[in-house]
């Protein structure tokens, strides 16, 4: 990812740098240098740059999975996908067998992908067949909602007279045991868990670094974390990223919408944790989220809206509550990736933009719109011009093309979505994504969703939106370390950045573009350090 020297035959590595880039021969005549062929075999790559995931899919494997695709979790072990709702129900109950008898332990589960049922129903009532008396929690794939048993709407109290947005009601009145975002399941999640973000252990984020490694990851992010404004709830971070840990996290604060501190003192708070950050350990920059998930029709779309003319979605915080906090971190210096998924959500955060910068001018901020589904050629133009940044959801075209293409917006806008060729040309700075655990952490297999644009069926959603390997390459590296403001240290492989490697089987240039994501990945190189896959020739 040097276009001064694009190939090459070896990386000398004095300490946790990069002394220089050649031949073997070249880098011989360095005083002292030692030849290690242990990937003689291989092909090294930058180390690759995931920045949207989320530390706590390390944690998700000691839930239950009950998702549409296998999976596979960090140790290696292969979780079978749940074809039919009474697959997902024989999961839970032989599940809910496992548990203690004391029915207050809940059963917690995750990955329900409701749109693949079309046909078939989640609510309470198909729940209470696995019991009547636990508390049963399934959190959907997108992470945007939840569907939970009876006995999880008692212990939340919600019934017939709760008034919050997003708990889901039958014509009667009564709460069909769908949650939706935030407001709605924590109603739930306070008592009994089952969140992405919250109750992060240092196991947990150990098995992240290990999927890390599997999947040639060197720099991870945690993009929107609840546990940095007391130090007694950031241990896990610190007791788990030392030295030894095998990747670089980048920790997001959670900045609004959340409760807890003001967007004033949660910046004073981060400026004063930047300072602690280490060459594993980052922390000072923050994640705002403005709606949901476009298949689990909670994001905000602009005319024409949902297919079917289904409801607009919710908005995750105020225009108001979003504006406040976008000008108290961009005011303190701070680094803000937006949640936007739908293109009204994108309109908001341009707007707001405009206003912050006018009042605030600060260079190279690169505000980032995450995800940036459904965003527009023209928002595409005026984020160019607002020195802003694109971290694009690429996994997104397999996982949900086909439902995007026929229930959710349509082929013609579902052609548009992720729209990584349109950032491209309009001089946006872009990086490809995975959301992990809403799609797999896999690098690979994101770029060759961008470039080949393939859904699950088969279909190429939007021929013209495509882009070539070099170029998704390029935003898995450079792409993802730019937007993290670490471009300086990681993303390429050039003398004085740290050594950051992925050891992959094959050259992703030399294999036909939809084999991209299946090439082997024996595991990485950080800092000089040497980190094996656990799934290696699985």
């Amino acid at each position: 990812m040097d276009p001064a020297r694009p190939e090459a035959g070896a990386v000398a590595v004095r300490g946790d740098r990069i002394r220089a880039v050649g031949t073997v021969a070249e880098l011989r005549e360095y005083s002292g240098a030692v030849v290690d062929d242990r990937y003689a075999d291989a092909v090294l790559l930058p180390g690759f740059v995931e920045a949207h995931s989320h530390a706590g899919s390390g944690g998700m494997w000691d839930k239950v999975y009950v998702g549409r695709f296998d999976r596979t979790s960090p140790d290696g072990g292969l979780w079978p996908g749940c074809p039919t709702v009474a697959d997902v129900l024989a999961r839970l109950r032989e599940a809910e067998q496992r548990l203690p008898a004391d029915q207050s332990v809940p059963l917690l589960a995750w990955g329900l992908d409701p749109i693949y049922y079309p046909r078939e129903t989640v609510t309470a009532r198909e729940l209470d067949a696995v019991s009547t008396g636990r508390p049963v929690h399934l959190l959907h794939a997108n992470g945007h909602l939840a569907t939970v048993n009876s006995a999880a709407l008692k212990v939340g109290g919600i019934g017939r007279d709760t008034q919050v947005e997003g708990v889901v009601k039958h014509a009667d009145g009564t709460p069909t045991g769908e949650l939706q975002e935030w407001a709605a399941m924590s109603l739930v999640q306070h008592e009994i868990g089952g969140g992405i973000t919250g109750g992060i252990t240092a196991e947990a984020i150990r098995y992240f670094g290990q999927d890390a490694v599997n999947t040639g990851t060197t720099t991870l992010t945690d993009l929107g974390s609840t546990m940095l404004m007391a130090d007694e709830t950031m241990a896990p971070y610190l007791e788990a990223v030392t030295e030894q840990f095998p990747a670089r996290l980048s920790v997001f604060l959670f900045g609004a919408g959340k409760g807890g501190a003001t967007p004033v003192e949660a910046a004073a708070r981060l400026r004063d944790l930047r300072e602690l950050s280490t060459g594993k350990l980052r922390m000072g920059h923050v994640k705002l989220m403005l709606d949901g998930s476009i298949q689990g029709f909670t994001a905000r779309l602009q005319e024409p809206g949902y297919l079917g003319d289904q409801p607009n979605g919710i908005w995750v915080v105020s225009p108001a509550e979003f504006e406040d906090a976008l000008s108290a971190y961009h005011e303190a210096g701070l680094l803000v990736h937006v949640h936007c998924n739908g293109d009204q959500a994108t309109e908001l955060f341009l707007r707001t933009m405009e206003k912050v910068l006018v009042a605030h001018p600060r260079p190279d901020h690169r505000h980032t719109v995450t995800h940036s589904q459904m965003t527009t050629p023209a928002q595409y133009r005026r984020m160019a011009a607002l020195g802003m940044c694109a971290n694009i959801f690429a996994n997104h075209i397999w996982a949900w093309g086909d439902q995007h293409i026929d229930i959710t917006v349509g082929p013609d806008r579902a052609a548009r979505m992720n729209a990584t060729a349109t950032a491209l040309r309009c001089g946006v700075p872009v990086s490809l994504h995975c959301d992990t655990p809403v799609t797999p952490l896999s690098p690979l297999k994101t770029v060759q969703h961008a470039v080949t644009r393939r859904t699950v069926s088969g279909r190429v959603m939007g021929e013209h939106e495509r882009i070539t390997v070099d170029e998704g390459l390029r935003a898995v590296t450079l792409g993802g370390a730019y937007l993290l403001k670490m471009d300086h240290e990681v993303g390429s492989l050039e003398p004085g950045k740290f050594a950051d490697m992925a050891v992959v089987g094959a050259d992703p240039l030399a294999v036909p573009a939809d084999e991209v994501g299946d090439i082997d990945v024996l595991g990485t190189v950080v800092g000089g350090a040497h980190h094996a896959s656990t799934v290696h020739g699985a």
